[in-house]
């Protein structure tokens, strides 16, 4: 079922009047849909029945429902209730990038989501949405992103900090790196399919060697680095990171 606006209206005029959008479907309605899936989500009371419906995917919560948050006519959970649910219950490498892009939003705060984690005490999967809450961080700009940089936390490297602008001669902002550690001057990012234009490249050559240039160290990764071969990157930004001392 697709998550059009007027498929959704009308999907909600045969839902019980307590349904309200949660999981992926909430999140993408609120600006962190970081991850997709064409089914339509919703959380109903557990006393009231499960309505079968094509493409609807149906959860009894089991914690008592807030005020639900009207987006464009439709009743959601709550945004911070919606990125905690969704930490405890998707991988753990899909689970950081939903509270990034949660943090990013302007729609929850990081006390907000430490708020929901401890009112789940006790469900499935809360102990990793305890774990990945304090490692949230808005300043992430794209799914992968986050997740190169759980795969560093995880191997117990040092966290990077997301986003850092490398100044040039004078004091001026020149070039952000997705991920760095200043202080070692390494620069860690992830290469997407943008990367591939010819313009695009030769940004990127100039750029490199304006970092060699200044004493950066960088390593660049891809899909296939993160999630064919994470070990690959966490031993060459140890490495990296060991040289710079």
């Amino acid at each position: 079922m697709p998550d059009d606006e007027v498929d959704l209206r009308a999907l909600f005029l045969c839902l019980p009047e307590v349904a309200v959008l949660a999981g992926l479907s909430a999140a993408r309605r609120f600006g962190f849909g970081v991850l997709r899936e064409d089914a339509v989500h919703i959380q109903l009371p557990p006393d009231v029945s499960r309505p079968r419906l094509p493409g609807l995917i149906v959860h009894h919560g089991v914690l008592p429902l807030p005020e639900p948050v009207m987006v464009r006519g439709i009743p959601c959970v709550p945004p911070a209730r919606c990125a905690v649910d969704l930490a405890r219950t998707v991988r753990r490498l899909d689970a950081l990038p939903v509270l990034d892009a949660a943090l990013r939003s302007d729609l929850v705060t990081p006390d907000g989501l430490h708020a929901e984690v401890d009112r789940h005490r006790g469900l499935r999967g809360v102990r990793q949405a305890r774990e990945l809450v304090p490692l949230a961080d808005g300043r992430a700009e794209c799914r992968q992103e986050s997740q190169l940089r759980l795969v560093l936390i995880d191997a117990r490297l040092p966290a990077p900090e997301p986003q850092v602008w490398v100044c040039d001669d004078w004091g001026n902002r020149r070039y952000r790196i997705d991920l760095g550690y200043e202080e070692r001057r390494v620069g860690v990012e992830y290469d997407g399919m943008s990367h591939l234009d010819r313009d695009r490249l030769r940004y990127d050559r100039e750029r490199s060697n304006w970092f060699d240039a200044r004493g950066w160290t960088m390593r660049y990764f891809t899909d296939r680095d993160l999630y064919r071969r994470p070990d690959y990157i966490v031993a060459l930004v140890r490495a990296a990171l060991a040289a710079s001392r």
